[in-house]
């Protein structure tokens, strides 16, 4: 079954979820998974395939937008079904997304932003109601 993580963030700056999903992102790479990166709009998708090239000055991490190579180890997408993609989801929207149920990790981004801080009620609620293993990580900045 599914495990889904919610990283909360205490603070309300709104790069704050981006750059945790970089973090994520880059510790998974470097484990071994397999990434898709569920973005709120193609805008915030584009924005993070650029920033995955310049993360980390010593390292790549292999990344491509979903519609371009959705078989890329770290693909980016803006709400398509990501296929082939079972490893790690973090979301990066506000609601919880029909396909999460075929991965094995889902990481919930929220920030002390009262849209998102509401998202995050309603989406702790449905993965509780159907029975997740949810965890909860607070952290005091990225």
């Amino acid at each position: 079954m599914t495990r889904v993580g919610f990283y909360i963030i205490e603070n309300t700056d709104a790069d704050s979820r981006r750059r945790l999903a970089l973090r994520l992102t880059d510790k998974a790479h470097g484990q071994g998974h397999r990434v898709f990166l569920n973005c709120e709009d193609e805008a915030q998708a584009r924005s993070l395939d650029e920033l995955l090239w310049t993360f980390r000055p010593a390292s790549f991490l292999p990344h491509a937008l979903f519609h371009e190579d959705p078989e890329e180890q770290i693909c980016i997408g803006w709400g398509q079904d990501p296929e082939g993609h079972t490893d790690l989801l973090i979301n990066l929207q506000t609601q919880v997304p029909p396909f999460f149920g075929r991965f094995k990790r889902v990481a919930e981004l929220v920030n002390q932003e009262p849209a998102r801080l509401e998202a995050l009620r309603a989406s702790w609620r449905h993965y509780r109601e159907r029975g997740y293993a949810l965890e909860e990580h607070r952290l005091a900045s990225v």
